[in-house]
């Protein structure tokens, strides 16, 4: 073989083409209220449905870094001090390791895509 072949060979041994579908209704919940959605080697997908209004979350710092979309509702994101309302159609992102809490206004909805997988080796414990 040629050292070209090798290397589309070794390409598509690495290459993973597998599609995947989630229902929300048959995904596991975690700890603190989230749906586990999809999940791939570097990404994974939660939703926060229908979380009530209420005293702030407890603050945290987290070893993957967040990012998200409001469907519906309104929530206060305080990060390392700073404050951003989030409101439905609003996206936003939470750095790895950064302090951060959530107060939610209104019933909130929401999903988040985090990377490494939250729910990987404990990431995503309370």
């Amino acid at each position: 073989m040629s050292d070209q072949t090798d290397k589309v060979q070794t390409d598509a041994a690495q290459t993973d083409t597998t599609v995947v579908k989630v229902s929300s209704a048959a995904s596991p919940q975690g700890d603190m209220g989230q749906v586990y959605l999809a999940s791939g080697k570097g990404v994974s997908m939660r939703l926060w449905q229908n979380e009530s209004p209420g005293e702030p979350k407890p603050e945290a710092r987290r070893e993957y870094e967040t990012v998200g979309y409001v469907l519906s509702g309104r929530a206060e994101l305080h990060v390392e001090g700073q404050m951003v309302l989030l409101e439905p159609g609003d996206s936003w992102l939470v750095p790895k390791d950064a302090s951060h809490t959530y107060k939610i206004l209104e019933t909130f909805t929401a999903v988040e895509a985090t990377h490494p997988p939250a729910r990987v080796k404990g990431r995503d414990e309370a």
